[in-house]
């Protein structure tokens, strides 16, 4: 697959991450078999095998078993911690922590930024953690805080680089502002039902400060790919109906899948967007590095952002 550099940093990675959050088949750890741990083992070595080098994850899926699971095929795949970039995330903290009554929250606090990401590298099973990211802007969050609590992971050789996810841009000036070192990348939601970051400043402000978007959800969720009729009660379905056909038309004149054309389409922006395909199908995971092989004409692109904006551009 082919590589590239991520934001200013020295890390080369694949052009598509693999993203974890799937790969213990729940989301409750109290609910994960044996059977569902072998396959996400077998998904995520599939990944690595077909050449993805970027593993997303996250210390909120599934309450840590999918860094757990990771961990242990790190053990069992020779030469997967060498290659592989991991990537996880804190911040998220779920109703009932740490008290029955606490409510569901972000929390970027220095105490739980270190504690979080302290946590995953036992999960994980490793030292250090290549890029570390806070997963939601918080409300009470100090960007001086956050950033002294990188500071220390950073200087303790726990975390190599860091970044952050669903930031808006001026959430992440601010951060960026109160950073020592540079902010590596920004993992946000962006596919073709999903448009705010190309309007919003959060690619702009990608490319003007080299910072990598990581798309999450890059096939809406599987809306884009899902073959099954589109319910007609539904508010937005002559829309969806209408971005699935232009994609099928542009899928068929490249003689690719409908979910190839639509990360191909995420990849031929400037900013070098690093879709995360979250499949635990080994048949759409090797599927999905055919868009690193294409490269969408202008016309086909606008043709595909024309359909998912529904109207004409101005």
């Amino acid at each position: 697959m082919q590589t590239m550099q991520l934001g200013k940093s020295s890390l080369s990675s694949s052009r598509l991450a693999y993203g974890c959050w799937r790969i213990a088949g729940n989301w409750e750890a109290a609910k994960v078999s044996p059977d569902a741990e072998s396959l996400g083992r077998k998904a995520v070595s599939t990944a690595f095998e077909t050449g993805y080098t970027l593993f997303d994850l996250a210390d909120i899926y599934c309450d840590g078993v999918c860094e757990r699971i990771f961990g242990q095929t790190l053990k069992e795949v020779p030469g997967l911690r060498a290659r592989a970039l991991i990537a996880t995330k804190c911040g998220i903290r779920k109703r009932g922590d740490p008290h029955p009554d606490s409510p569901y929250r972000y929390d970027s606090s220095a105490e739980h930024i270190v504690r979080s990401c302290e946590q995953s590298l036992k999960r994980l099973g490793v030292e250090t953690i290549d890029i570390y990211q806070v997963h939601r802007p918080d409300s009470l969050g100090d960007p001086a805080e956050v950033a002294a609590a990188f500071g220390k992971l950073k200087k303790a050789g726990k975390v190599r680089e860091f970044g952050v996810s669903n930031f808006r841009p001026w959430q992440f000036a601010a951060l960026q502002k109160a950073c020592p070192m540079p902010l590596m990348v920004n993992q946000v939601e962006i596919n073709l039902m999903k448009l705010d970051c190309f309007h919003d400043g959060t690619l702009d402000q990608c490319l003007a400060e080299q910072v990598t978007p990581m798309a999450w959800s890059p096939l809406a969720g599987g809306r884009l790919v899902d073959s099954g009729p589109i319910d007609l009660q539904t508010p937005d379905h002559a829309h969806r109906i209408h971005v699935r056909e232009i994609l099928d038309l542009v899928a068929r004149e490249r003689g690719v899948t409908r979910s190839v054309a639509a990360l191909a389409w995420l990849m031929k922006h400037p900013a070098k967007i690093i879709p995360i395909v979250g499949s635990t199908h080994p048949d759409r995971i090797r599927d999905a590095i055919n868009a690193t092989e294409i490269e969408l004409t202008r016309e086909e692109w606008y043709r595909l952002m024309e359909a998912a904006r529904g109207q004409r551009l101005p």
